[in-house]
């Protein structure tokens, strides 16, 4: 992979605007790649459409929702609320990276073919949940409408570097969300439906990772320490949600999404990927970055650890109850 701008001597050489200009080859060619292996699929087609009935309001034959309706689990419910409350401010997600890479060129084609597929996400997952009643449709909207009308900032977005940084992490966490939301849900149809989001996601993250790769190949320093920030402050964009603590506690215990799977499966992978502790050529600063980025992964795998032994502990409990029953 090659990129049009060559190395420079200190992290504070490079701007915002050379950046997007280093980098406006790889784009291009990441988008070409993109285009060429993501397929096009419909989401009414996902939608179990049978299962559908009137709710009441406006039809008199209206039939209230109620628990019972629902095929999925209760954390599989929970989660789902999440994720689609997460994609649902694509809007504000839109802004932001519109706002930051801007909307011409190849990084403006990609910012919006990204939109245009994210956008399917949020219609396939609300025609399901609503055909299927497999949440409080009146909750969900009212907490669509608390969570829009907060907007979204993202943590990330004074620093271009940092903001290739979080997504590359983000779009895999996303992916994980998803897919485990599916094995976790109790529903096939459902499954079937995540699975396909998430290979939607997990290209999205290869796009990505991959820019970040050639961020480091120009400006070593500046990518390390962006990396390093992203991962020891990272908290996923739904973080704004209403009850998104209590939620997130339930998918952890549930296995949706832990401090296990994001150290294993989130953050592991790409790093691994970009060989994060062989990067050489690096400056005092991208050294200690490197460094401190090593320490904080250690200490984040001693506390996974102790999260699995809790929930060993409590499975255990929880086993001992139902055999006792």
């Amino acid at each position: 992979m090659t990129v049009i701008s060559p190395r420079l001597g200190s992290s504070t050489d490079w701007t915002d605007a050379r950046l997007l200009y280093a980098l406006e080859e790889v784009v291009e060619q990441e988008l070409n790649r993109h285009l060429k292996i993501a397929k096009d699929w419909m989401p009414h087609e996902y939608v179990p459409w049978s299962d559908a009935r009137n709710f009441p309001g406006f039809f008199e034959d209206g039939e209230p929702w109620d628990k019972e309706q629902s095929k999925v689990t209760e954390v599989g419910r929970t989660a789902l609320i999440v994720n689609l409350l997460t994609e649902d401010n694509l809007p504000s997600y839109h802004h932001e990276i519109a706002t930051l890479f801007g909307r011409d060129g190849a990084w403006g084609t990609w910012v919006h073919r990204w939109t245009a597929e994210e956008g399917r996400h949020g219609i396939v997952m609300r025609d399901y949940l609503l055909a299927s009643r497999a949440v409080d449709p009146d909750k969900l909207e009212t907490f669509r409408m608390a969570h829009m009308s907060e907007g979204f900032e993202s943590d990330n977005r004074h620093s271009m570097l940092h903001s290739i940084a979080y997504v590359a992490f983000q779009e895999l966490a996303t992916r994980i969300s998803h897919r485990n939301t599916g094995h976790q849900s109790g529903d096939p149809v459902c499954d079937r439906m995540l699975a396909r989001i998430a290979t939607d996601e997990n290209l999205h993250m290869v796009f990505y990772r991959n820019l970040l790769k050639a961020a480091f190949e120009i400006a070593p320093d500046l990518t390390m320490r962006s990396v390093r920030d992203v991962v020891v402050d990272f908290r996923m964009p739904g973080h704004g949600i209403p009850g998104f603590e209590r939620a997130a506690a339930q998918m952890a215990i549930g296995e949706v999404y832990n401090l296990r799977i994001h150290h294993d499966d989130v953050l592991q992978p790409v790093l691994r990927f970009l060989k994060i502790m062989e990067v050489d050529g690096l400056g005092p600063e991208g050294i200690k970055a490197q460094e401190e980025l090593g320490l904080f992964m250690n200490g984040l795998d001693e506390q996974a650890r102790a999260f699995d032994e809790r929930l060993a502990a409590r499975k255990a409990r929880m086993a001992e109850r139902a055999a006792r029953a």
